[in-house]
């Protein structure tokens, strides 16, 4: 389909669209005026990870093309717990926790985003602001009505679980319908067409499209983007070593860099048109270099995704730390360090604590299968002890993760 609207074609050019509810009058409406449009986030850690960077694009290509984007923190349904794609309940969470959750959240949407009250600049709302508030007979009166148990059996966030025998709380059963009602009340309060999300949220979405055509008799649009996978099949975002989260506090700006460097070549071109600003005609250029020139290509999508996420010194300073590291095999300052407890660590504890294995074991078997190094030397003996003096020591996993062990203080 060809788009007349600038929203709808950057979305497309750029590989952002799944599905959309009516494609067409979703255009027409965004050529002719500025579309309020909204993405829900529930608050269930400090940071989010690269999991919803997509999303979080998506409203910054929004803002990008004269449209408005509303971020919905889930102050009230993250006490809920949406179920798509678990397969257990959630840990649930109190106000103060949540609290602190999203204002730790908003300071990555502010690098992304530009907020105030123009028509085209970003607002955060939190759904707690009418959930919480909400009269539990009143409110299935008034919406519980329009959803049928029938409908709601049939979505896969609730097939997953019956299908595997594990257990669907009705409070999570509940979701569902408070996400739906979540866009009638953005309708109502801020003028919102439009709800975004990734494919899982299709159902979701559609629902409530369709609550705010009963309730409120109101057009509004649905539009998702696609589950993205690495080259290899596995879920954007998953390392061995955990989570890759947004916000520098939960990762250093080192460690995320890295995570782009060592993107497989297969999706460069794909990662840099999702996840960073480079016009189209640039991305062409980089994603059709050759062998080792291919290299070239993923620099530049780790030195622009990191800018956008945590800012261009840092981007600049984790290149440096990089070609520093690698090159010359120099430390390098911004990598990960932790002060040693002695003169003397076990090899395996030094691992964990500087996050190159996520536990004991996953050391054991690093230095088992010739991964760790210290100082550049392969150390096989998974009882080594790592004796510090007054230097640092530096600590490796394989080629290109590194750590610095520092003199106890």
């Amino acid at each position: 389909m060809t788009y007349a609207s600038t929203l709808l074609r950057t979305l497309d050019e750029r590989g952002y669209i799944h599905q959309a509810t009516d494609a067409a009058a979703l255009d027409a409406l965004a050529a002719k005026q500025a579309v309020p449009g909204y993405i829900g986030f529930d608050a269930t850690a400090p940071s989010l990870h690269v999991g919803s960077l997509v999303q979080i694009m998506m409203l910054r290509r929004m803002q990008q093309t004269g449209h408005k984007p509303i971020v919905l923190m889930g102050g009230g349904t993250t006490k809920v717990g949406d179920p798509s794609g678990k397969d257990e309940s959630r840990k649930l969470l109190d106000d103060a926790a949540i609290d602190a959750n999203i204002a730790s959240i908003r300071r990555v949407f502010e690098r992304f985003l530009s907020f105030g009250d123009g028509p085209s600049d970003a607002v955060m709302v939190n759904n707690a602001e009418w959930l919480d508030g909400l009269a539990y007979i009143p409110f299935l009166r008034e919406v519980g009505r329009h959803f049928t148990i029938n409908r709601m059996l049939s979505f896969d966030s609730v097939k997953l679980r019956l299908d595997r025998e594990q257990p669907l709380t009705f409070l999570e059963f509940n979701y569902m319908i408070l996400q739906g009602y979540d866009f009638v009340e953005l309708a109502r309060r801020q003028g919102c067409r439009l709800q975004l999300g990734g494919s899982d949220q299709w159902g979701n979405i559609v629902n409530g499209i369709e609550l705010a055509r009963r309730m409120e008799g109101t057009e509004l649009f649905g539009l998702t983007s696609p589950l993205i996978t690495t080259a290899d099949g596995a879920k954007m975002g998953k390392t061995a070593a955990g989570a890759v989260w947004l916000n520098e506090d939960a990762l250093p700006a080192y460690d995320y860099w890295q995570f782009w460097r060592n993107t497989d070549d297969r999706d460069v071109g794909r990662f840099l048109r999702l996840f960073t600003d480079l016009p189209l005609d640039e991305i062409a250029r980089l994603e059709a270099l050759q062998g080792a020139e291919i290299n070239e290509a993923k620099i530049v999508l780790a030195n622009e995704a990191t800018a956008l996420c945590r800012g261009a010194e840092a981007a600049t300073a984790a290149a440096e730390t990089a070609r520093r590291t690698f090159e010359e095999g120099a430390a390098g300052d911004a990598l990960p360090r932790v002060a040693a407890p002695a003169p003397q660590m076990p090899l395996v504890d030094a691992l964990v604590a500087l996050g190159l294995a996520a536990s004991k074991g996953e050391a054991r078997r690093l230095i088992k299968g010739g991964g760790a190094r210290v100082d550049g030397e392969k150390v096989a003996d998974e009882a080594a002890i790592v004796h510090i003096g007054v230097a640092p020591v530096k600590i490796s996993a394989g080629k290109k993760h590194h750590g610095l062990l520092l003199p106890p203080v």
